[in-house]
């Protein structure tokens, strides 16, 4: 199963598979203005252990699905302490306290 958002789920040789191999990253161009412009034909080249770890990866696709459903029903409990103690977290490390 693959989710239509992120793509988890795709087998590092459908990631691979959708790039020509032996692409080179090309740098940023910067614009008049200096602005940075990312060039037409980004590609993302993944190391050995990271295809081998896509791969491999093990998740329970029914708990997902399960979590998925809840939250399409409006079902999903949500704790809003721990959401906010997660931005509190987060706030605390974009800041250096």
């Amino acid at each position: 199963m693959t989710d239509p958002i992120s793509n988890l789920g795709r087998t590092a040789t459908q990631l691979s598979a959708s790039n020509e191999k032996n692409q080179k990253v090309t740098a940023p161009k910067l614009t008049d203005d200096g602005i940075k412009k990312s060039p037409d034909n980004d590609v993302l080249i993944l190391s050995k252990t990271t295809e081998s770890s896509l791969a491999n990866a093990e998740f329970d696709a029914d708990k997902v699905d399960r979590i998925k459903t809840a939250i399409r029903e409006g079902n999903y409990p949500i704790d809003a302490v721990k959401v906010a103690e997660s931005f509190i977290a987060l706030e605390r490390m974009i800041d250096g306290s």
